[in-house]
């Protein structure tokens, strides 16, 4: 799909959703390892998982495609370079609605009320439009703890989210044609069940060490 513009790639910490209006006690905290016991320090509840893979070739497809899906699954296209952090954030929040509260008078509240009700490609054409979510990513990627990326630089890395969707694990990326279901899932076993699909990534490059793990969480102090 051709990108209609380009931003400045983010950094690995999503920080700046509080500033979008989400809930202060909920936020994103590193994963440091697939293991039981590491995946057992992760507070719970976990409301969704958000995934920095190398992104250097064309791999195998893990999962399968489901271009039908429940309609109430919010799900948008990426059509801006180097937006896939912002896209996956979006992602994990949008998913959440019933359980994490936005702030009426910050901007991600209005943003999710006018998209709602919008396809995939029309989400990804708003998005485009949107100048303070735009604003956001922006501010984000300056305040990075390493210089932020030209905004003509294309990354070798890509975000995308994994939610649970009404028991079952979808995993949610804008620059595939659908939503890719990994299978059934429950809010107790959510995290260890993205870790296996986790893993399958890993697996197809097993000598390259640039994953980046997250969990949104609730109760949790901001990494």
């Amino acid at each position: 799909m051709e990108t209609a513009q380009r931003w400045i790639p983010l950094e690995s910490n999503p920080k700046y959703v509080h500033n979008l209006g989400m809930d202060g006690t909920w936020n994103f905290v590193d994963v440091y390892g697939l293991e039981a016991d590491l995946l057992a320090m992760v507070p719970k509840p976990v409301a969704a998982i958000v995934l920095l893979f190398p992104d250097t070739k064309p791999l195998d497809m893990i999962g399968d495609l489901q271009t039908e899906y429940p309609q109430n699954l919010y799900y948008t296209k990426q059509t801006i370079d180097n937006a896939c952090g912002t896209v996956a954030i979006v992602h994990a929040l949008a998913n959440n609605q019933d359980q994490i509260n936005f702030d009426d008078s910050k901007h991600f509240k209005t943003f999710l009320e006018l998209t709602n009700g919008l396809n995939p490609d029309e989400r990804a054409k708003f998005l485009e439009q949107d100048n303070k979510m735009g604003a956001a990513h922006e501010d984000c990627a300056q305040e990075g703890d390493t210089q932020a990326p030209s905004v003509d630089e294309r990354v070798k890395s890509h975000f995308i989210a994994f939610v649970n969707h009404n028991g079952t694990l979808y995993e949610l990326d804008g620059r595939k044609d659908a939503p890719v279901v990994h299978g059934t899932t429950t809010p107790d076993t959510f995290l260890e069940d993205s870790a296996e699909v986790i893993k399958k990534f890993m697996q197809r490059e097993p000598e390259n060490v640039n994953f980046n793990v997250m969990a949104l969480v609730k109760g949790a102090e901001e990494d």
